[in-house]
């Protein structure tokens, strides 16, 4: 095991550890109001097409951004994930029950529903980020998997980060293949990134 991976299962048994601790109820006022936000932000109402994640374990509950953007005409997607090649394409959904549980207990499209791909699909694209910690300047930490920072590095559009505060690290160990998010959101709005010197 190299240093840098050693390092980041460290992290990601602290803030997995933090995040769980957070109790349900106050949990769900968060995940309340960061959906509130999020679909408040000038880049969400300008979108044509939002990219979401099916939560598990204690990740916000992005469900909401679901509701709102389908009753805003807008073109909704999720990933299937390809375990083989630890990649991930986004499949547009009419509803929640179009997704499934599928790879790792999560809930997923099924792939025969049309594919967004980010290099022909026309319209302006907003996707929102999973992670279990993010830092001051923008980049995550997940599961380890590697399937976000792959699809980023194809992506254009924005890039949205979703946290709780006290979830926002200082730095994050990175490999070159890492890639940050354009915002960071938490409960309390969005977080002020600083650049890298």
């Amino acid at each position: 095991m190299t240093p840098i991976k050693r390092e980041k299962d460290a992290i990601r048994k602290e803030y997995s550890l933090k995040r769980d601790s957070i109790e349900k109820i106050e949990k769900e006022a968060r995940d309340e109001k960061i959906c509130r936000l999020a679909t408040s932000l000038v880049s969400f109402r300008h979108a044509d097409i939002i990219l979401l994640y099916a939560p598990i374990k204690s990740e916000i509950d992005v469900m909401p951004i679901l509701k709102k953007a389908l009753e805003k005409g807008k073109r909704v997607a999720f990933p299937k994930c390809n375990t083989d090649e630890r990649t991930m394409k986004f499949h547009f959904v009419t509803s929640e029950s179009d997704l499934t549980p599928c790879a790792y207990g999560i809930r997923e499209p099924s792939e025969n529903l049309p594919i967004y791909d980010p290099e022909t699909t026309q319209g302006v694209a907003v996707c929102y980020v999973p992670g279990l910690t993010f830092d001051v300047y923008g980049y995550r930490l997940g599961y380890g998997k590697g399937y976000y920072d792959k699809f980023m590095n194809k992506f254009t559009g924005c890039t949205i980060g979703l946290t709780y505060t006290e979830l926002i690290s200082p730095s994050l160990p990175r490999g070159r293949f890492d890639r940050h998010c354009d915002i960071i959101l938490t409960e309390k709005g969005i977080k002020q990134l600083k650049q890298e010197k």
